[in-house]
């Protein structure tokens, strides 16, 4: 197979394609920094794919097959990984085709059938939650200088926890929080979601709007609402950290994330008959597909329901 160069007529370098599509992405389609992050590192790993076993640099000499030999490359990865390999690749020659009439896209006829492992998300119970406030409650309790940055950083991780679970928010829409999406007066947070979709929530817990002043007046944000030490934004990585070491000094068996509050939020809504619609708006679903995960979590609900509502339990069988 002749395989063309970086001066052959008409190509493009898969580098250079590669920039045009992130700019696109950032400028043009205002993706979120999450996704054009992930973009990056997965096409990034193409690149580097075709060069080091094809020596492929340019985007016109990219074929099906080793489309198909960089696909069984990525095969031992995570299917949800996968997935949004496939996805990014796919998004980057539909891109490039698009931009370059005579460009095939070598994603043309291959067929990929996936299917992902249905694994239920992890759920807390409600005093597994009360755990874990208390212990962050009692922890900042023991710091008498209430002045110190250490009792302020306490204080900011009470309201990262009450917020999470108060509101079911992702932890990256958590960390993108600014001050002026915040009104404490009214009792409402504004997040900007996935596609940046907005969406309004209440915060309905005299006790978390009382931390939530507590920690502006201590720290008074200009921008971003939750920051570290240098003032700059707080990252998911520091929320994850600060949940690791609750878990940890806890001893909880479970393997808990930031992303687990969400899960919880959702299901002890449900739990207590909440419409299902409802709990798609809060957590920012698209679609009502997504939330009907929680449905099948639900095994205590689904318990509730069976044992008052099953028929069966209305027979009584006289021998």
């Amino acid at each position: 197979m002749e395989i063309q160069t970086a001066d052959s007529k008409g190509a493009k370098k898969v580098s250079s394609a590669l920039s045009d599509f992130i700019f696109h992405c950032q400028y043009e389609k205002a993706l979120s920094k999450k996704t054009i992050t992930a973009y990056q590192i997965d096409l990034e790993q193409l690149k580097d794919f075709l060069y080091e076993v094809y020596s492929i640099e340019v985007m016109e000499s990219v074929s099906k097959d080793m489309i198909k030999a960089y696909l069984q490359k990525i095969s031992d990865f995570k299917p949800k990984t996968i997935k949004r390999k496939i996805a990014s690749s796919k998004a980057f020659f539909s891109f490039y085709e698009f931009e370059n009439d005579t460009f095939i896209n070598p994603f043309r006829k291959i067929k990929i059938q996936m299917k992902e492992p249905y694994i239920l998300p992890t759920v807390m119970c409600s005093n597994e939650i009360k755990l874990i406030l208390e212990y962050l409650y009692k922890e900042r309790m023991k710091e008498a200088n209430h002045d110190s940055y250490t009792y302020k950083a306490k204080t900011r991780d009470i309201a990262i926890i009450e917020l999470l679970f108060a509101t079911g928010v992702r932890v990256s829409e958590l960390c993108q929080l600014q001050w002026n999406d915040i009104d404490l007066t009214q009792g409402t947070i504004k997040v900007y979601g996935k596609g940046s979709r907005e969406r309004i929530i209440q915060i309905c817990s005299k006790g978390i709007i009382t931390i939530m002043k507590e920690y502006y007046k201590q720290t008074q944000p200009t921008t971003s609402f939750f920051t570290n030490r240098l003032g700059h934004e707080i990252s998911p990585q520091s929320v994850r950290q600060l949940v690791k070491r609750c878990i940890k000094e806890l001893n909880l068996s479970k393997h808990i994330t930031p992303h687990t509050f969400r899960h919880t939020f959702a299901t002890l809504l449900l739990e207590e008959d909440v419409d299902i619609k409802y709990i798609q708006s809060l957590l920012g679903h698209s679609s009502i597909v997504t939330t009907q995960i929680y449905t099948h979590v639900n095994s205590n609900k689904q318990k509730k329901i069976l044992y008052n509502k099953h028929p069966r339990n209305k027979i009584e069988i006289k021998i």
